[in-house]
């Protein structure tokens, strides 16, 4: 997976000039928005002239800011896409390819292995260490009560990691899919709250709201993302960015789900002997009641 423009701007702003350096922290700060803001525009909110603008788009590698509008906007077109656009673009590059003799199943069975053990890697190795964890942090903190919620397909990640919790840990909770529910549930966030949320291309715009909300209450939330990025992520303390590189028209969540287990190994390990004391009282009632 290619890094965004944002990683790319991240990286290289040590080239850059003090004036540059400006222009590119504008960028990122109003992400994506702002790269397509006019030149004069950028400059102003900079604080520097048109011409620092254009010489650091240059600076960047590219011939000039509507190159650089370009290369945001094939990544924008990515970031949006959906499971039919991938399967037509897939059909696509099929009919270009050259043609060549069909594989054994064995063969393509190999081929998808090595493609889901690349994009787990891949995960590990971007994953910020002080992102996972102050995420360990914040769910194994007792004082603190864990909420999570998904989307169409990632809700089931967010149930997977909070019943997980459960077992070891009080007050989590998944966030109630009715809509009085939901909103009672949000009236009552406060800073004692972490909202944990599950938002990959196409992204809802609930999560970002509640993500919003749950931030102006004071709480902490941390987000689950794939690359190029959930809106959510600019209200959270803390970002998990997975890839999602998949041989099918669906992103692939396997990446996602081992981090969310890591998660889960970490955490326990950190709530310790509690952890375990709740674990086999959480078994003795569940065979007192005959839910075991």
């Amino acid at each position: 997976m290619s890094s965004t423009l944002a990683d790319e701007i991240r990286s290289r702003l040590g080239e850059l000039s003090p004036a540059e350096r400006k222009v590119a922290r504008i960028l990122l700060a109003g992400y994506p928005a702002a790269v397509f803001e006019t030149v004069a525009t950028i400059a102003e909110r900079a604080g520097v002239s048109a011409p620092t603008v254009l010489r650091c788009a240059s600076r960047l590698g590219y011939k000039g800011f509507p190159d650089l509008q370009a290369v945001l906007r094939k990544e924008l077109d990515a970031r949006n896409a959906s499971p039919i656009t991938l399967y037509t673009a897939a059909e696509t590059a099929e009919r270009e390819a050259t043609a060549s003799p069909q594989g054994s199943s064995a063969t393509h069975l190999g081929e998808r292995s090595a493609l889901v053990r690349q994009a787990v890697s891949q995960t590990f190795d971007e994953v910020a260490p002080h992102e996972f964890e102050d995420a360990v942090s914040l769910l194994a903190d007792p004082k603190r009560r864990v909420h999570l919620a998904g989307g169409r397909f990632t809700h089931l990640l967010a149930e997977y990691l909070g019943l997980h919790l459960m077992q070891f840990r009080d007050q989590v909770s998944l966030l109630p899919h009715k809509d009085v529910e939901r909103t009672s549930f949000l009236t009552q966030l406060t800073r004692r709250d972490v909202t944990v949320l599950f938002d990959y291309r196409r992204y809802e715009a609930d999560k970002t709201l509640t993500a919003e909300l749950a931030r102006e209450r004071g709480g902490k939330v941390i987000v689950f993302t794939d690359p190029w990025l959930s809106p959510a992520a600019a209200h959270a303390d803390v970002v998990l960015i997975t890839q999602v590189s998949s041989d099918s028209p669906y992103d692939s969540l396997t990446p996602a789900m081992a981090i969310v287990e890591s998660l889960v190994a970490a955490v326990l390990e950190r709530v310790g002997g509690a952890g375990h004391e709740r674990m086999k009282e959480a078994e003795r009632i569940a065979r007192r009641t005959g839910l075991l």
